[in-house]
C-alpha cells in the first residue's frame, strides 16, 4: 500500500476524514482532459495557419482546422469549469463534515 493510503487509513480509523477516494480524483481527470484538449486545439490551430502545400489533401483555406480547433477549445474549457466545479464541491463537504464533529464534540461535552 501506498503512503497516501497508509495515511488515509489511519485517518479514517481514526474518524478524522472521509473516505471518498472517487472524487479526489474526479477533478484531477477533468483537469487532465482539459489540458489535453487546449494542447490538441493548439495543434489543430497551428495546422490550419500552415500553408496549404506543407499539408497534401487537406482543404486549402483551412477553415476545418480552425473550427475544429474551436470546438476542442471549448470542450478543454468545459472541462475545466467542471474539475474546478467538483474541486469546489468537495471542500465544501470537507469543510461542512468537520463543522458537524466539531458541533458533535461540543454537545459530547469533555468526556469524549
Amino acid at each position: 500500500m501506498t503512503k497516501r493510503g497508509c495515511e488515509e487509513c489511519s485517518r479514517i480509523a481514526e474518524g478524522s476524514a472521509v473516505f471518498s477516494p472517487l472524487s479526489e480524483d474526479m477533478s484531477r481527470n477533468f483537469y487532465i482532459l482539459a489540458g489535453t484538449l487546449a494542447l490538441l486545439a493548439l495543434i489543430s490551430a497551428g495546422m490550419s495557419l500552415a500553408p496549404s502545400s506543407l499539408q497534401p489533401g487537406l482543404s486549402a483555406n483551412g477553415s476545418l482546422g480552425r473550427t475544429v480547433a474551436l470546438f476542442l477549445l471549448l470542450f478543454g474549457l468545459a472541462a475545466a469549469l467542471a474539475g474546478v466545479m467538483s474541486r469546489l464541491f468537495e471542500q465544501v463537504d470537507r469543510r461542512n463534515e468537520e463543522a458537524r464533529r466539531v458541533a458533535q464534540r461540543k454537545r459530547r461535552g469533555p468526556r469524549g
